[in-house]
């Protein structure tokens, strides 16, 4: 099994084409898995004018197999094509494809496949340099499969490791925007027992402090930060669980006290997200990954926005996967990949005057 190494540089052309996020935001989607239903959601969502108005955007896929996906799905397409020895036009009216031509033969919709899974990494590989190299400004990411992506030799469970792996980032969590919600979550796709060894005070410090730092990034002054007991009712005083006396409550006292953060908990996660998406808090850390998804996904389910914390650059995707089972159907429902495109575009300017305020200072 492959692992991607590190990248180590960038093609010249890439690098010939800086862009300032002062002007529209270039974001860069990748395609995702060409199996599943990624290439019609890019195109879906591409099409609609309050992408268009946003930001411009760059898809990062195979032309072909889009084009492909435009006739038989009678979506619109013809946009552009730059290769990788190409420099990407500065400014441009209608969407761009960032043709990487690594699909090789036919593609069958909703079957895994090695080859789609390799493409689908490339994909995201070719993103990391574009940002890397200013050529883009945030990516959003249609859906990969992680079979496919193993088959294909690469050895990460999902976007969140890859991309960390890629970019050298040792502090990064997951997290999730849905309309008046937002959570990190402390584990992702881990064992539910795994998940429970991992409720540990330095890992909860960790994460609060990533929070704070990236929600201040986003434009949030002075985030209110909540965070969720593992156990029912927050462990009733120690009644139904240890972990909130011995590691949870320690971290937010920790974090209050070095750091200045203003965060508080641990609440009963039956009412705390509740209580954040009135308004009382701005973000909520959620101890394991279903504790975070249900609440999202009953909220705002195909409209939230999946966003990785810790990154270089603002990375955001879709809030569902590959959906082989109607992939090549033309049924796709593409509200979440339109709202992953316009908070990486809102969220890249919000970090682009973060930055300029900070020089300033």
């Amino acid at each position: 099994m492959l692992a991607v190494p590190p990248l180590t540089g960038m093609n010249s052309s890439m690098q010939d084409a800086p862009h300032s996020p002062a002007a529209r935001p270039r974001v860069g989607i990748t395609m995702g898995d060409a199996s599943g239903i990624g290439p019609e959601v890019v195109l879906k969502a591409v099409a609609e004018e309050e992408v268009r108005t946003v930001c411009q955007a760059i898809i990062i896929g195979d032309a072909q197999l889009l084009a492909h996906n435009a006739r038989t799905l009678d979506l619109q397409c013809g946009y552009e094509i730059i290769r990788r020895d190409e420099r990407i036009p500065l400014h441009s009216s209608a969407p761009l494809i960032f043709h990487l031509n690594n699909i090789h033969g036919h593609v069958q919709p909703g079957i895994e496949s090695g080859d789609a899974g390799r493409a689908a990494a490339e994909y995201i590989e070719a993103a990391v340099e574009l940002c890397a190299a200013g050529s883009i400004d945030a990516i959003a990411t249609a859906p990969i499969n992680k079979r496919a992506l193993f088959l294909g030799g690469y050895s990460f469970p999902g976007h969140t490791e890859f991309l960390s792996h890629l970019t050298g980032t040792d502090d990064f969590a997951m997290g999730f925007v849905a309309s008046n919600l937002r959570v990190v979550l402390i584990s992702t796709h881990v064992p539910l027992s795994e998940a429970i060894g991992l409720v540990r005070r330095e890992r909860f410090e960790k994460t609060i402090r990533l929070a704070d730092s990236e929600l201040r990034r986003w434009g949030i002054d002075r985030p209110r930060i909540a965070v969720a007991a593992l156990n029912p009712h927050g462990a009733e005083g120690g009644l139904f669980g240890i972990e909130e006396s011995s590691e949870i409550l320690p971290a937010v006292e920790a974090c209050k006290a070095i750091d200045d953060i203003n965060v508080s908990g641990p609440y009963s996660a039956d009412t705390v997200f509740l209580r954040a998406s009135r308004g009382e808090f701005d973000a909520v850390i959620a101890c394991y990954h279903d504790q975070a998804m249900i609440p999202v996904k009953c909220l705002s389910f195909g409209e939230a926005v999946n966003v990785t914390l810790g990154l270089p650059f603002i990375r955001t995707s879709v809030d569902h996967g590959t959906a082989f089972d109607i992939a090549g159907k033309g049924i796709a429902e593409h509200s979440s990949m339109v709202a992953a495109i316009k908070l990486a575009a809102e969220l890249s300017m919000k970090a682009g005057e973060s930055g300029r305020a900070v020089e300033a200072a």
